[in-house]
């Protein structure tokens, strides 16, 4: 498994920050695995580069586990224990998607895009506030890199989530993003809406990974 982002991993509590606390709707939720550290976290649903689908358990079984925080232990030792209600709101979820027609079959068998596709369903049926995407679209095309990033924008504003991605792809932040910051050396040097990214704020944050290829070239 690879380790997200981290930034994005000390939010979901995958990292230990070395410094500085983490706020979730303006409560802090502490590293220790505390009652209300896990309740606020629990609200944070993370869609990871490698999307860590169960390749041979159908599509509706893997949007299912989005809820195995919120079930009874005895429901989550088999996906034939998950309840009625639960496989209908994940078929709800997977319709948001555009993938209830694949419902029943197994996720290994879905394109990359629909496995990240799958990925967000399962983060909807988390019933999570929060998404954070760590570089959800590196592994895939254009053509799917721009329905996932799309889908994720059009989730923020159709059901009031907070979607924070991170990306490599200025493209795609600028056409989808409503704000942008970028990370230098672990501090902010870009912080502006996605509507106002100049060039000169790309070669801010680019130009220093040049220089460094251009010098190994030499």
């Amino acid at each position: 498994m690879c380790s997200p982002e981290p930034a994005v991993g000390c939010a979901v509590g995958l990292e230990t920050p070395d410094d500085g606390t983490i706020h979730i709707h303006g409560r802090e939720a502490g590293a220790a695995r505390d009652a209300e550290s896990v309740r606020l976290r629990r609200r944070t649903a993370m869609v990871f580069q490698q999307v860590h689908l169960v390749r041979r358990r159908s599509v509706l079984d893997n949007v299912c586990a989005g809820a195995l925080g919120r079930l009874p232990l005895r429901h989550s030792l088999t996906p034939l224990l998950f309840p009625r209600d639960l496989r209908e709101e994940a078929m709800v979820c997977l319709d948001r998607v555009g993938l209830a027609d694949r419902a029943a079959e197994p996720a290994g068998r879905l394109s990359g895009g629909q496995q990240q596709r799958v990925a967000i369903a399962r983060a909807l049926c988390q019933r999570a506030s929060i998404v954070l995407a760590d570089e959800p679209v590196s592994a895939l095309d254009p053509v799917a890199a721009e329905q996932v990033v799309g889908l994720l924008a059009e989730l923020a504003r159709d059901q009031g989530l907070a979607v924070a991605a991170v990306l490599h792809q200025p493209l795609l932040a600028r056409r989808h993003a409503d704000r942008v910051v970028g990370l230098l050396g672990g501090r902010v040097a870009v912080d502006a809406p996605a509507g106002a990214l100049t060039e000169a704020d790309l070669e801010a944050l680019y130009a220093p990974d040049r220089r460094t290829a251009e010098q190994e070239y030499r």
